[in-house]
């Protein structure tokens, strides 16, 4: 069964654009200079339209995570369990993905992660 995929807007489009082209971007603010996610049309800061995209590093720390045991929806049931993280980036912003390459029972807050790509261009993860 297929996986849901993310609904692209013209705000986010950017952003899905550089993951198939495995690049992580965010949407600076030209005002304040500050990155923000999720994108949308203003700044979430100032409330400046004058937005640009930039490359991010793609690392970051763990900030919370849950792992799923059950099959909430049918096309996740064989990945059951699976985790969920937010990665808070080196630049700020916190972005939902999950970890691979990683046991679930090692998961942590604080653990240092680096960006990685699947095969549908999703970001995910992996132990830095």
């Amino acid at each position: 069964m297929n996986k849901p995929l993310p609904r692209i807007t013209p705000d986010s489009e950017p952003f899905w654009k550089a993951l198939r082209e495995r690049k992580l971007v965010l949407p600076y603010c030209r005002e304040c200079a500050k990155p923000h996610l999720p994108p949308g049309p203003v700044c979430p800061f100032c409330f400046s339209g004058r937005l640009e995209w930039r490359p991010a590093s793609g690392r970051g720390r763990i900030s919370t995570w849950t792992v799923v045991h059950k099959a909430w929806f049918p096309a996740f049931a064989e990945d059951i369990p699976y985790n969920v993280v937010q990665v808070e980036l080196e630049e700020g912003p916190r972005l939902t993905a999950s970890v691979i390459g990683l046991p679930n029972e090692r998961l942590e807050v604080g653990l240092p992660v680096v960006i990685d790509f699947d095969d549908v261009s999703l970001p995910r993860f992996r132990p830095a």
